[in-house]
């Protein structure tokens, strides 16, 4: 059965950095990402990364986030530097299986940036 499970979210102010992590399980994943949705507004894309390592970002986040994998340990991760009020929303990780192309979700995890 595959798992993602997003940590490291939490409240930080404008300007600061958080680290983001999606540890995923039970399958061998092609495309993973990190969305995020605030608060009447619909879900974007923030940042993908391809299994070879590939990334592709929002421009609202370019030059800000990074995204990195781990294939060997089956995690993600989204380094949030600079960042800003507008980045409040809850970030969720996705990830697309080889076998089946299917596409799976985690559970959130809450980004709050003061100003």
């Amino acid at each position: 059965q595959v798992h993602l499970v997003e940590s490291g979210g939490g409240l930080v102010q404008a300007g600061g950095s958080l680290r983001l992590s999606c540890a995923a399980s039970g399958a061998i994943f092609n495309t993973m990402g990190w969305y995020r949705q605030a608060p009447g507004k619909q879900r974007e894309l923030v940042a993908a990364i391809t299994s070879g390592g590939t990334p592709n970002y929002a421009d609202s986040v370019k030059g800000r986030f990074t995204v990195s994998r781990d294939n060997v340990k089956r995690m993600m991760y989204l380094q949030m530097n600079s960042l800003k009020p507008e980045d409040t929303a809850v970030y969720y990780c996705n990830a697309k299986t080889y076998a089946t192309s299917l596409m799976y979700w985690g559970q959130g995890t809450q980004v709050t940036v003061s100003s």
